[in-house]
């Protein structure tokens, strides 16, 4: 049985996001690694589902004052304790990426599938989300054959000097090593 239905999971929390639309042409053949925490380096809150949907408070804290009016999603979310959370359909495009570029294509999130994973740059992140992590990747081999180990990147990759996620906190080799002949 296959564990996607319309682009979502049959497993994870479902948290329905309103930013995103039709993807042009129906690719997914890119998979992108971010990081993120609201307030930045505090973990467990609910205020990346609120921003993902649109309703953000931001008189919840100082820092979220640049937050306001925002319309961003990602596809996935991976929390510190590993569980799954799906925003939007991966047969859609999900507003993750922003100006970016992947081998002279621009605008990645018209065939790219956002993953974040809660964290920052520099702490390092949790077995359960690395665990989680290889999970969903090798479920989105399956469902989307243009997925392989070489079409997997960070937001550094595609958007170098603006964006540095998933950071050096993040281990390339160990979350590579973990897909080795499980998949494409």
């Amino acid at each position: 049985m296959k564990p996607f239905k319309a682009g979502w999971i049959d497993y994870g929390r479902r948290c329905e996001s309103p930013h995103f639309n039709a993807r042009p042409d129906n690719e997914v053949s890119l998979l992108v690694i971010h990081n993120i925490s609201l307030p930045a380096g505090k973990f467990g809150a609910p205020f990346i589902d609120q921003l993902f949907q649109g309703c953000l408070d931001v008189e919840a804290d100082s820092s979220f004052c640049e937050l306001e009016g925002l319309q961003v999603s990602a596809h996935f979310l991976i929390r510190r304790d590993g569980e799954l959370v799906q925003y939007v359909s991966c047969d859609d495009r999900a507003w993750h990426a922003g100006v970016s570029c992947y081998q002279g294509r621009d605008a990645c999130n018209d065939f790219a599938v956002g993953i974040e994973l809660e964290g920052t740059d520099n702490i390092a992140y949790t077995d359960a989300q690395y665990r989680q992590l290889q999970q969903l990747t090798l479920a989105l081999f399956d469902a989307y054959p243009m997925l392989n180990t070489g079409s997997i990147v960070g937001h550094c990759d595609i958007a170098p000097g603006r964006k540095t996620d998933p950071g050096d906190s993040f281990d390339w080799s160990r979350y590579k090593m973990s897909l080795v002949g499980k998949g494409n």
